[in-house]
């Protein structure tokens, strides 16, 4: 029995520049941090031939080719094991809230099913085999962040080239400053899913049109960086986090909604700094940043939605258990 970990993910600016319709003109970057929620992955042995998943719903296949599950059928068909084979997906948080799930799931399939099948990987060919069969493959309006950093972990300035290349660089800042950020950030849950797909097929057509806007939102990336490698304040951190969600909300018409700008509303007249709504927008959860003498405020002024408690992740994808 083979059992994988991958994180799941908080994203703080860039998103959408990691996408082809941008990063095929010019490089896009975002800055992101694995969190301790978890994708888990099991794949063992299977009495009898068959092929059965577990995930939201059951398949018991005899063949690859007759899976529902598109990334089961893509992953499965690739490294076709021989004999029966059970794989059970478990996940922290539900699909849909913005947390890069999706991604967590390939990543973390991939690392499981090769391992079972004696393959080792590396973080690099694991998040490059994940964007080919999501993106060439399934044609998913997606970018290339989520597997990266589920791949890799730790908090990264991830660069997307035109080239195609993918270059993830961990930002280099002290303990202290790395536990002072994590604690300036709070998550809450609106309550509300959805497929990110109909927000990034927007966000994708808009490219042309947005561009300048794209590009100011990989520039907050790179200050967002640099303001922690070279220990600027927090408040500094916050305000650009709020300069890029004013951007970001610019870029598609369904990023935000009336209410998730109330919750904002609220937010910042309590005290926050800056924030945005998780993932390609519209619901999710909202990450809201402020010093931690103004949490008790911020979380009274949004006692509607459901306060979820996280810490950043050092590691990305991992086999937990080989047996």
């Amino acid at each position: 029995m083979i059992l994988s970990r991958t994180p799941f993910r908080l994203s703080f600016a860039g998103g959408g520049t990691d996408l082809p319709s941008f990063y095929n003109e010019e490089e896009g970057a975002v800055l992101s941090t694995a969190l301790n929620k978890y994708m888990h992955i099991m794949v063992t042995k299977r009495f009898d031939q068959s092929i059965r998943l577990s995930y939201s719903k059951t398949e018991i296949k005899n063949h690859a080719s007759e899976i529902e599950h598109p990334i089961f059928k893509s992953v499965v068909n690739r490294y076709a094991p021989q004999g029966g084979i059970e794989i059970i997906s478990m996940a922290d948080v539900p699909s849909g809230t913005g947390l890069g799930s999706s991604s967590s799931f390939t990543v973390g399939l991939l690392n499981a099913l090769k391992s079972y099948l004696g393959k080792l990987s590396t973080a690099e060919s694991l998040a490059s085999e994940a964007c080919a069969i999501e993106i060439d493959e399934l044609k998913e309006p997606i970018g290339k962040q989520d597997q990266y950093i589920a791949a890799y972990g730790g908090l990264q300035f991830i660069r997307f080239l035109p080239s195609g290349e993918v270059r993830v660089e961990p930002v280099v800042c002290s303990t202290q400053k790395r536990k002072a950020l994590e604690a300036h950030t709070l998550l809450f849950f609106t309550g509300k899913t959805r497929d990110a797909k109909s927000v990034l097929k927007e966000q994708s057509e808009n490219t042309s049109a947005k561009r300048q806007t794209l590009r100011e939102m990989a520039a907050i990336a790179k200050k967002l960086r640099g303001s922690l490698e070279n220990d600027q304040s927090l408040e500094n951190f916050g305000r650009l986090l709020h300069d890029a969600w004013l951007l970001k909300k610019s870029v598609a018409s369904n990023v935000s909604t009336q209410e998730i700008d109330q919750w904002y509303g609220k937010a910042m007249d309590a005290g926050a700094w800056g924030g945005k709504i998780l993932g390609a927008g519209s619901g999710g959860f909202l990450m809201v940043f402020c010093d931690p003498a103004r949490q008790a405020q911020v979380r009274e002024a949004l006692s509607e939605l459901r306060p979820f408690d996280v810490e950043f992740d050092t590691q990305g994808s991992r086999l937990l258990f080989v047996g």
